[in-house]
């Protein structure tokens, strides 16, 4: 409870500074985190796993309990304050320290991470809502580089949010939530296999998972691919 506290009270003062690439008043509630790390391990072992914008780690919890013996994960977070909470947690939190090993924290855009790097299940915990559309669209294509064969893609965004921001926004901000939109709806009709509505969070939210092809760059993942389990 007091970890909780403490998480609550650090994401609270990062909401109020940087709203912008924090997009959240609270961390991901438990439904939301199980649903968002429901595809880890979901295509046999040896998986490389990648959690984007881990914030305060609420998702990350639940991943690490569904990580295998030979399963790895890296951890991108830009917020320099929820990085080092992150690898504190990873020193000292004893559900974390049992595999720490296989964890890594990369303080750093995702945009930023080499085209040697290739996941088999991506979590984005990244408010795309709050960003401009060329950055979505980046983020995206950044995407779909990463992805090895098959890769399973998993995001969230509030029920209803673009919508009732549009209803109270100028015409300018109405077209990049537009904007916003078009690009999802384009990613989620070319590749979505599933999706979820987390009313037990607040606010409540839409959980996406996608199933992408893999980039021809991206050293293509071994392991065999199952069906997606919800």
């Amino acid at each position: 409870m007091s970890q909780r506290l403490s998480d609550y009270r650090l994401f609270w003062r990062e909401f109020r500074q940087t709203f912008h690439s924090t997009g959240a008043v609270l961390p991901s509630g438990r439904a939301l985190a199980r649903s968002l790390a429901s595809q880890v391990g979901c295509n046999g072992g040896g998986q490389k796993v990648l959690e984007v914008g881990p914030g305060t780690g609420a998702v990350t919890g639940q991943i690490i309990a569904r990580l295998g013996a030979d399963d790895r994960l890296d951890l991108v977070e830009l917020n320099p304050r929820f990085a080092q909470l992150l690898i504190s947690r990873l020193n000292h939190d004893v559900s974390w320290r049992t595999v720490s090993d296989r964890i890594r924290v990369l303080q750093m855009p995702v945009e930023e991470l080499g085209d040697d790097c290739c996941y088999d299940v991506i979590v984005s915990g990244l408010p795309l809502n709050n960003f401009s559309c060329e950055m979505v669209e980046q983020i995206l294509a950044q995407f779909h580089r990463l992805a090895a064969t098959d890769a399973l893609l998993s995001f969230f965004e509030y029920v209803a949010i673009r919508k009732a921001k549009s209803l109270c926004s100028k015409p300018a901000e109405r077209r990049r939530l537009s904007g916003i939109g078009q690009l999802l709806d384009r990613e989620l009709t070319a590749w979505g296999v599933a999706r979820q509505c987390v009313l037990a969070n607040v606010p409540p939210a839409w959980v996406h998972h996608l199933r992408l092809p893999g980039a021809s760059s991206c050293c293509q993942s071994e392991t065999a691919t199952t069906p997606v389990r919800f």
